[in-house]
């Protein structure tokens, strides 16, 4: 597969960063090149040696979305955007590769499989479930729903190692499940579909291994990097009493990595990514 016929949307986020590393010689933009809000841009413009569309662009700010501004925003990006880059898709057949979320779903479900009905709580939610539709109308695509993302930017894990830095002991919520994906995991995923010419559709990815609540990866970024504080468990509906701005969560957010699993690929169990990445976070502190 030649990387000169791929282009990848969202270049900067963490994502769009693990693509690059997969892909060097793709072309990578983000919206002050493209902007996919915009019809016009995305249809005008010159897709003739592009075979491949890699769509990491999002708005991801979830609590953000629920202002009046935020809504609007996430709305464009996540919803409209998709749907410009899937009709540019369709006119000009190329393959389209749609990152998704467990926030399309309500949590009620464990696991997610990738035929459960979509049931978005939050305005994020709703405009990510939007998308997955806009998406799932072009013939040639792929729609990856993924959970608790970390990368090269802005995350949870992050977070938790500057707390730790600080010797705080934080209170973290322990009634939220899932698996942590990491983006060079994605990207891995993205090239065995796309090298094997594996089916189109959607399926769930996220790294393997027993899924935990946000409190014991917290304990697990602790163990890690050698920090010896104590993390306090607390329900979502204590955590987020008085943040009344604050968007709804999924509780559940493990996903069935039968279908992934089927194609010959094997997720890397999320624990030993982790001690991975914590020790490369600390040696670049």
């Amino acid at each position: 597969m030649d990387d000169e016929t791929i282009f990848i949307v969202g270049a900067n986020g963490q994502l769009g960063q693990a693509l690059q590393a997969q892909y060097p010689g793709a072309t990578a933009v983000d919206s002050r090149v493209l902007d996919i809000t915009d019809r016009d841009a995305v249809m005008s413009y010159d897709w003739s040696n592009i075979h491949i569309l890699l769509n990491a662009a999002g708005y991801t700010n979830v609590d953000g979305a629920e202002s009046t501004e935020g809504r609007v925003a996430a709305w464009q990006v996540n919803a409209v955007g998709t749907r410009n880059l899937a009709e540019a898709a369709s006119k000009y057949d190329l393959t389209l590769v749609h990152v998704s979320t467990d926030y399309v779903f309500d949590g009620t479900r464990s696991p997610h499989s990738e035929d459960e009905a979509l049931s978005p709580l939050g305005v994020y939610a709703q405009t990510k479930a939007a998308a997955d539709v806009a998406a799932s109308l072009v013939a040639k695509q792929y729609t990856l729903r993924t959970s608790w993302i970390v990368g090269d930017g802005k995350n949870f894990v992050r977070t938790i190692l500057g707390l730790g830095q600080r010797g705080i002991a934080p209170t973290v919520v322990s009634d939220q499940i899932g698996r942590l994906t990491f983006t060079s995991e994605i990207a891995k995923v993205v090239d065995h579909l796309l090298t094997n010419a594996i089916p189109y559709g959607t399926y769930n990815v996220s790294n393997g291994g027993e899924p935990a609540s946000w409190a014991e990866v917290t304990r697990e970024v602790f163990r890690a990097a050698g920090y010896d504080l104590a993390v306090t468990d607390t329900s979502t509906a204590a955590y987020f009493a008085d943040k009344p701005e604050a968007s709804p969560r999924p509780l559940q957010s493990t996903l069935a990595l039968e279908k992934l699993e089927a194609t010959g690929f094997t997720p890397s169990d999320w624990r030993e990514n982790l001690k991975t990445y914590v020790t490369k976070e600390l040696q670049q502190s």
